[in-house]
């Protein structure tokens, strides 16, 4: 029973994120939707000795444009932003091991559209760095119709989803009824259960960029995510 996710991409997503990439078998990146504004869209929070900090991509004040429309006048950013990555996680345990992946993508790409970094981020680390088998689409290739859940919708009936899994913010907006009506499961991902790890600079903050727990965990990120539960699983919960 295929179960598929629908997202738009983020830049450099906290946990959750890969979390729900990881529990279903399509994840489909839903870039050809509006772009809004102070969202995760372009920026994300990395935690650093001076408290939790924004690395923010400039992609101008324009609102009328599709997430896949938003270009990057200049590439200052990226040396902006890989200097306040080595500010905040030089010294962290495993900072060295994904270096040069970072440091290469920051300096030696020059990147035109936005859902372009995003998408490369995402779909490497999830590959390289956290085993996710995920298959990866773009809503595109579905042809959507219609607007809102309707074309939600379009799209997922087209993928050939029998399951929907959800973030839980957008239960303000979905009609469940339309997914009973369709014959799609709907699910709502729960992000209440992560466990704590070794994580510098004062109190706990989950809600950071995925870089924080590759840099202070490395090879055992996943547990950390997912995996915890799959142990649990294994032992009966105890």
């Amino acid at each position: 029973m295929k179960k598929v996710a629908v997202l738009q991409s983020n830049y450099l997503p906290w946990k959750g994120y890969f979390d729900i990439i990881n529990s279903v078998d399509l994840f489909i990146f839903y870039d050809d939707v509006q772009y809004t504004k102070n969202d995760w869209r372009n920026r994300n929070r990395i935690k650093t000795p001076g408290g939790i900090k924004w690395i923010t991509v400039p992609v101008g004040t324009n609102l009328k444009r599709r997430i896949i429309d938003v270009e990057l006048k200049d590439n200052k950013w990226q040396n902006s932003h890989w200097g306040k990555i080595r500010w905040a996680y030089s010294k962290a345990p495993y900072f060295k091991e994904f270096r040069s992946f970072f440091e290469e993508s920051y300096t030696k790409y020059q990147w035109k559209y936005l859902y372009e970094v995003n998408r490369y981020f995402i779909i490497n680390i999830s590959k390289k760095f956290l085993g996710i088998k995920t298959e990866f689409a773009d809503s595109r290739d579905y042809n959507p119709s219609g607007a809102g859940q309707e074309r939600l919708m379009s799209v997922l009936k087209k993928s050939g989803a029998k399951y929907y899994l959800s973030g839980p913010s957008a239960k303000k907006y979905i009609n469940e009824d339309e997914f009973k009506k369709s014959g799609i499961m709907l699910e709502w991902k729960d992000y209440s259960d992560y466990p704590e790890y070794e994580q510098p600079f004062g109190k706990f903050e989950h809600r950071v960029s995925i870089i924080d727990v590759l840099f202070n965990i490395g090879p055992k990120a996943s547990y950390y995510i997912w995996g915890h539960r799959e142990e649990k699983a294994k032992t009966g919960g105890t």
